[in-house]
């Protein structure tokens, strides 16, 4: 089996390779074919450290496949269905899934931290990142890792699904619940920014402002949704033009640093809720004063994975994408093949592309 394998943090390449195999199914796994996954800002930092898993380690998080076995007390899904992977799965019944958060559920997390699910070079153990490993050809995931899909859906629009438009549309939806006619500020357009913009367009919000220091993504933002596009420093500029100086209702970050916290932190008004989406670093430090989180009546609220249960919300968004109102395609900036994974890392630390796609036969 072929798959993409990170020796050690830091390392300049992938080791792409075909002698992997898998361990065997439990009574409670699932086998998956992979026939599409993402090329993620989170897979990157799992290679520079910032996301720290085991090693060696498998990266990918975002898939999708045909299932190819399951486990002897498996229910929700059989051979030939297709499905979206869940890189949290849920237990239901840690405190979090108990709760209603099953976004917040680490068992199976941890679980990943401590079982290998890869065997390379006939004896050598591998690690699939957050229990997955999706730049390999299949994967052995809990019952709850594997969610069905509708097979109307393309493979790459449910491996979106899995990970980029889940974080950002459910973030507007589920975690900041943006209201109609609403104003919206969104640092940061990349694959997870732009679902952010996608999410306050179908939420109703009739002003999106797209901040981005590079200026040739300001056009597919505004294709899928933002009415404005501007660079960090062309902000306060904005703000006067389309809030009258009062600030967004909404200011999402979309990152995972300091600084493009505290860019949306000024975007939004006074009383206005900050959300950060990014998956920042343990040590970056955000600069706020006692003061102003008391006076300015800012919530700050965090989105993880879109506050998602994804039983019911990879099902909902693949609806709204049938029914054309996430625009998936548009975000797509190639499709390549598992052998050109060193150079779709290359140009995702180069911060132009968008997702590229690793398409399986």
């Amino acid at each position: 089996m072929r798959g993409a394998l990170l020796h050690a943090v830091g390392d300049d390449k992938l080791d792409i390779r075909d002698d992997f195999t898998l361990t065997p199914v439990g009574p409670t796994d699932v086998r998956v074919k992979i026939k599409a996954t993402g090329v993620c800002h989170s897979d990157l930092s799992v290679l520079t450290g910032v996301l720290p898993m085991p090693l060696p380690v498998i990266p990918g998080h975002e898939g999708a496949g045909e299932v190819v076995e399951v486990g002897a007390n498996v229910t929700s899904v059989q051979p030939g269905d297709h499905v979206i992977i869940n890189w949290t799965p849920a237990c239901g019944d840690c405190p979090n899934c108990i709760v209603g958060q099953p976004n917040l559920c680490t068992t199976y997390v941890m679980k990943s931290f401590m079982e290998a699910r890869f065997v390379y070079g006939g004896q050598t153990p591998a690690f699939g990142m957050a229990g997955c490993g999706t730049w390999a050809e299949e994967i052995v995931v809990p019952w709850q890792g594997a969610i069905k899909v509708d097979p109307e859906v393309p493979y790459e629009a449910a491996a979106l699904i899995g990970c980029g438009i889940t974080t950002g549309v459910g973030a507007v939806i589920n975690t900041a619940k943006v209201r109609p006619g609403s104003t919206v500020a969104v640092v940061g357009c990349g694959g997870v920014g732009l679902s952010v913009i996608q999410g306050a367009r179908v939420s109703g919000a009739t002003t999106i402002l797209a901040i981005d220091p590079l200026e040739s993504k300001h056009e597919l933002a505004k294709k899928v949704g933002a009415t404005h596009a501007c660079t960090p420093d062309q902000l306060m500029d904005a703000i006067g033009t389309l809030t009258g100086g009062q600030g967004f209702d909404y200011g999402f970050e979309v990152v995972g640093k300091s600084a493009a916290i505290m860019t949306a932190w000024q975007a939004t008004r006074r009383g206005g809720d900050v959300i950060v989406v990014g998956a920042g670093a343990m040590d970056d430090q955000v600069p706020l004063t006692a003061f102003g989180l008391l006076f300015e009546g800012k919530n700050i609220l965090s989105s993880l994975y879109g506050g998602a249960d994804v039983r019911r919300d990879f099902p909902f968004f693949a609806n709204l994408y049938k029914a054309g109102k996430l625009d998936l395609e548009s975000m797509i900036s190639s499709r390549i093949r598992l052998a050109d994974l060193n150079d779709a890392v290359a140009a995702l630390r180069g911060g132009e592309v968008l997702r590229q796609i690793v398409m399986f036969d």
